[in-house]
């Protein structure tokens, strides 16, 4: 069978994961990568937190559940390997409130049933021993969830698919696709490129790129801004490891929290700054990570067209309003914030960088909760990766990979 040439559309984490799983398990592939940004990780890999997942929080049963219990222990074991940033630093989930503890026990079931390790509920006198500056009725131990940086992981994903013979092309945006003699045709500004199968992680851009490849509309990216505060002064020790908030099951965000960083920057890895963050603002500019990021016609033009989005603004605004109070005022911010760490108030902090989540919103207004990868004639979309995307990165390579097919022209 002559040589196959695979198309992967994406240089984040997800897309590098999938050409290197290609390479590993179809050796002689050629894969080719296209990234329109001049540099990888760009968009939502280089702007989120570096949280590895343990699995708490997803529904049992559910390919997110599966592929982050997964993927977590792929990721721990690539960066052992590879000696890239890995930090067990682990996370408390906390109930401050009485009225939170339908929701903390229902969660507790939840993260058991996905067979968090190590996972304990533990009361406040341990919730002091683990934090000393946190305070909370109740909360989830999960000591192996970890940080890490997934820049660097993905850049020496990369260099694995070069190794294996595979090419990155950077500053390379897809404009569509065609089909020629039973291949598809890849058109880029430069020249076009065919290919056997095309895989598609556009991330922010899934639903627009997949309209044009698939012809498929639905679902349709909402972006949500997802802005940082950060503490950069002695303070940033008054949390050791992360603490988080018991999330509203209603909604696919966790809740603002605390995170502390990786530190690269001395060539060993060390925990570095604490970040606040993010709460889920409605974006108008789906690449604006500025902290002032402006208006991008198209993208809230997009947004605002979509029946879907209306309805889910009638059901959530109260919510969304919220949000948008913490994004206008940092003491709005710190409010929620200051009932887990008392001790680090708005005079503590800066503003930060911001990310933007690819949330897939159904025409009747839900919010898809789950990943959603689907696949045919030759092209694999992934068209819902949000949130535990990066953890479960290596996870949902292998599943796209074993999906695809590779049949003989």
């Amino acid at each position: 069978m002559p040589e196959q040439t695979v198309g992967v559309v994406g240089g984040g984490i997800i897309g590098l994961a999938v050409a290197r799983e290609i390479t590993r398990q179809r050796p002689g592939t050629r894969v080719v990568v296209f990234e329109k940004e001049d540099h990888l990780a760009a968009h939502q890999t280089g702007h989120n937190s570096g949280v590895v997942h343990a699995g708490i929080y997803y529904r049992p049963g559910s390919l997110k559940a599966e592929l982050c219990a997964r993927g977590r222990t792929l990721i721990r074991d690539y960066c052992l390997e590879h000696d890239l940033p890995y930090d067990e630093c682990g996370k408390l989930v906390v109930a401050v409130d009485p009225s939170e503890m339908g929701r903390f026990d229902a969660l507790e079931q939840t993260a058991r049933t996905n067979g968090v390790p190590g996972l304990r509920r533990i009361g406040p006198d341990e919730i002091g021993e683990i934090e000393p500056h946190a305070t909370g009725l109740a909360a989830l131990h999960s000591p192996h969830t970890a940080i890490t940086d997934y820049r660097v992981i993905a850049r020496h994903l990369a260099g694995e698919v070069a190794k294996a013979g595979g090419v990155v092309h950077l500053s390379t945006a897809v404009t569509g696709a065609s089909r020629d003699r039973g291949r598809i045709v890849v058109a880029t500004a430069e020249r076009p490129h065919p290919v056997d199968h095309l895989v598609l992680c556009a991330g922010l851009q899934a639903d627009r790129l997949g309209r044009v490849v698939d012809g498929q509309r639905e679902p349709r990216i909402v972006p949500f801004r997802g802005e940082y505060l950060t503490v950069p002064g002695p303070k940033r020790d008054l949390v050791r490891g992360m603490v988080y908030p018991v999330p509203d099951p209603r909604y696919p965000f966790l809740g603002v929290h605390f995170t502390r960083r990786v530190d690269t920057s001395t060539g060993s890895v060390q925990r570095g700054s604490l970040e606040i963050g993010p709460n889920a603002v409605l974006a108008l500019h789906r690449e604006g990570y500025a902290v002032r990021p402006g208006l991008r016609i198209a993208d809230a033009a997009g947004t605002l067209g979509h029946p879907g989005f209306w309805r889910m603004a009638r059901t959530h605004w109260r919510t969304g309003a919220r949000e948008v109070r913490g994004s206008v005022s940092k003491r709005a911010y710190l409010r929620a914030a200051q009932r887990y760490v008392p001790g680090i108030g708005p005079e503590d902090v800066v503003r930060a960088g911001a990310g933007v989540r690819a949330q897939a919103i159904a025409r009747d207004g839900s919010l898809l909760d789950d990943f959603a990868i689907v696949s045919g004639n030759g092209v694999t979309s992934v068209r819902n990766a949000p949130s535990p995307a990066a953890t479960s990165s290596l996870a949902i390579a292998a599943y796209v990979v074993d999906r695809m097919g590779f049949e003989a022209r």
